[in-house]
């Protein structure tokens, strides 16, 4: 049965450059897909909040929490695979930009979770966004990477600091 388009369950521009075959089968994998990329998330945001919030658009078959490949803490992200489509394109309609844990959450389209693909990817261990963060974010562990890195050098305060003060 073909879905019946709208802006919000249209595939976006972002690809997977670590998909192990062509841009055309990602493409062609992503619009049968009933996984999505849940991004945006606190790193207190817990697998339970996940199910409460995204059961509500339909059937999860599973929740993969995304961790930090060093730490193994949360950093931000999780997989949740429904049982078919349609419950999926629901929650990309109903939940995407909505408030959990006094964040807004973003979802994407994602042709199925692999294991591996649970950790963060970026040097640090954590989401490669974070690294470049250079202002405080509580929900995100505090300081990005390169706000640290400003403070180690001795150089000017991040944003936060510069407010707080």
């Amino acid at each position: 049965m073909a879905l019946k388009s709208d802006r919000m369950t249209e595939l976006s521009a972002y690809r997977d450059q670590h998909f192990g075959g062509s841009m055309d089968n990602q493409e062609r994998k992503l619009k049968e897909a009933s996984t999505l990329y849940i991004g945006n998330l606190s790193f207190f945001t817990t697998e339970e909040q996940i199910y409460e919030v995204f059961s509500k658009c339909g059937s999860i078959k599973r929740v993969v929490m995304g961790l930090d490949k060093i730490k193994r803490t949360p950093c931000g992200f999780c997989f949740v695979e429904y049982y078919d489509r349609e419950e999926a394109a629901n929650c990309m309609r109903y939940v995407s930009g909505t408030r959990l844990d006094d964040r807004i959450i973003r979802t994407d389209w994602d042709v199925g979770f692999k294991e591996g693909r649970q950790y963060g990817r970026g040097k640090s261990g954590g989401q490669v966004r974070d690294e470049y963060r250079t202002d405080y974010d509580g929900g995100r562990g505090g300081y990005g990477k390169a706000a640290l890195k400003q403070l180690s050098a001795g150089k000017e305060k991040p944003r936060y600091q510069q407010w707080v003060s």
